[in-house]
């Protein structure tokens, strides 16, 4: 029951997002050094917007700050890269559309291994004052961002023949609940996150092969949950996979592939059999 009231709000949300929208839009034009996610040549972003839309692909450049004091919306099939250290502050929600791709975020680990330029040593201090909100996106790299309410992905993916696309969400502070369902492509992920409400994590399928030599998608570790914790449907099953992370601090209960009884392997080296979650 819980999980169909944080999707059925997901839905009103996104619908309203989407009402009141009308900033300006945003068509592609050049491209940043370094910046690997969007597949084409973008506008780059900066300044002080109300409402903004995204078509087309963008960026946020090192060093750049992009203030939307309403919501931001990624139209379908758009691409906004702020995989960068520049600074991104939205007042109100992000908007995924279908087949959009959101790059949010910087921090040492986002994205590798090999780690990938520019956030190899650096965090930066991206804001959500809304919720994150996606309904079948082609991904998105979400890193470091601090949300005021929910982060909630439903559906998209390129599918599981696209091995090399990734959907991790790494090093956030989520102030409501984070829910991932449905995406299939190569892996997904969860790793080193505090949520104070819950985590849902079902029906995601990913096929890309970890250093062990098995699939190592949905990797759901080392997070800080207050609430409950429930992974459902996923393939693989929630898992340690080859990052090296450590088991989940859990608030409430634990139940499906990440309950408390379930013993996954961790497969670093000589590792041995651990819960994946543990209370607090």
């Amino acid at each position: 029951m819980k999980v169909r009231i944080l999707l059925g709000a997901a839905v009103i949300a996104f619908g309203a997002g989407l009402a009141g929208l009308a900033g300006p839009v945003v068509a592609a034009s050049a491209d940043p050094v370094g910046a690997p996610l969007c597949p084409a040549a973008g506008l780059a972003l900066a300044g002080t917007h109300h409402n903004l839309t995204v078509r087309g692909n963008a960026y946020v450049a090192d060093g750049a700050t992009l203030t939307v004091t309403g919501n931001l919306r990624l139209a379908p099939g758009s691409c906004l890269d702020a995989f960068s250290l520049g600074t991104v502050h939205v007042g109100h929600n992000v908007l995924v559309s279908h087949g959009a791709t959101l790059a949010l975020g910087c921090a040492p680990g986002a994205n590798g291994p090999p780690p990938i330029a520019p956030c190899y040593f650096q965090t930066t201090n991206d804001t959500v004052g809304g919720s994150i909100i996606a309904y079948g996106p082609q991904t998105m790299y979400l890193t470091a961002v601090t949300v005021g309410h929910n982060v909630i992905s439903i559906g998209g993916g390129p599918g599981t023949a696209a091995v090399g696309v990734s959907f991790p969400v790494k090093n956030m502070n989520i102030h409501g609940n984070l829910v991932l369902a449905g995406w299939h492509g190569g892996w997904i992920g969860a790793l080193r996150n505090h949520v104070d409400g819950d985590m849902v994590i079902a029906g995601n399928a990913g096929s890309r092969i970890g250093e062990s030599g098995v699939p190592d998608s949905t990797e759901i570790v080392t997070n800080t949950i207050a609430g409950k914790l429930a992974c459902y449907a996923n393939v693989p099953a929630a898992q340690f996979g080859d990052s090296g992370g450590s088991p989940n601090i859990v608030g409430g209960f634990a139940v499906g592939q990440c309950g408390f009884g379930v013993l996954k392997p961790n497969p670093t080296p000589n590792g041995p059999l651990e819960h994946i979650s543990l209370h607090a």
